[in-house]
């Protein structure tokens, strides 16, 4: 097991968490639940750990493209509902304001 990513906080650490898992990496986040003695404890307290030692170099690509933003960027720019005519971001498929799902195409 190797730690690949000290988070600020365990909603930055699940959520590094959950995208090398949507990516077929099984990641676990330690320390998130000690967050209330930051002040007394080490500063990379928290973090993001791959169970695959062998994916290491894989898991360092993908953080390095999430961290500088590439997986919003590959979506494209934002879009408008079609429905409530809501401006909408890129990365999402569906439209918060009404929930009607992105057109095709779009």
């Amino acid at each position: 097991m190797k730690r690949v990513h000290n988070a600020r906080h365990g909603a930055e650490a699940h959520l590094i968490r959950g995208y090398l898992e949507s990516h077929g990496i099984e990641a676990v986040v330690r320390g998130d639940l000690l967050a209330g003695g930051w002040g007394e404890l080490p500063v990379d307290l928290c973090a993001v750990w791959i169970t695959d030692d062998a994916r290491l170099e894989e898991t360092d690509r993908l953080l390095r493209d999430f961290l500088k933003g590439a997986p919003a960027r590959i979506h494209g720019g934002g879009w408008t509902c079609p429905q409530c005519r809501e401006a909408i971001e890129g990365q999402f498929t569906a439209c918060w304001q009404c929930g009607a799902e992105r057109p095709a195409g779009n």
